[in-house]
């Protein structure tokens, strides 16, 4: 098993390297199922103008349109780098059975890629938090809530 966790380790190493060399950040990310490569995923930021174009989330896109599925408990996810905040938070909702990572986030920090201001805020009060944040509405916006509550033919997730 462990050979081909190295195997696809080096496949995701391997597109963090190509993505730099086609003008993207080095970061790269395959989904495995069942000893396959389901989806892979670089970082497409400055590429495609989308903040959110992490090689993670790329290759959790990718792999959810694969399997026609936002379920990717039975898959893997090997990743060129410890995830930042947001592709941590994909990698749980869609519900990844496993990490495996390449370098660390202090790797990553060492060469600008510093996410450790989204720890930090994400550890403070809303009002003490860098983005002035203020919430409105919330009694109109409850409704949503209450519809989806008592839906019963909803999709749960």
């Amino acid at each position: 098993m462990e050979l081909a966790n190295e195997k696809f380790m080096k496949e995701a190493i391997d597109l963090s390297k190509q993505n730099v060399d086609n003008g993207g950040g080095p970061f790269g990310a395959v989904i495995v199922r069942n000893g396959e490569i389901v989806a892979r995923g670089v970082n497409r930021v400055t590429a495609n103008n989308d903040p959110t174009a992490h090689a993670e989330v790329t290759a959790i896109r990718e792999a959810a349109k694969v399997l026609n599925t936002f379920n990717l408990s039975d898959c893997e996810i090997y990743t060129s780098c410890e995830p930042c905040p947001m592709c941590l938070g994909a990698i749980y909702w869609a519900r990844l059975g496993r990490i495996y990572y390449g370098n660390t986030k202090a790797n990553a920090k060492a060469i600008g890629f510093d996410d450790s201001f989204i720890y930090e805020e994400i550890e403070k009060p809303i009002d003490k938090r860098k983005i002035p944040t203020k919430q409105l509405l919330p009694n109109e916006a409850i409704a949503a809530f209450n519809k989806w509550q008592n839906m019963v033919t909803k999709t749960e997730y």
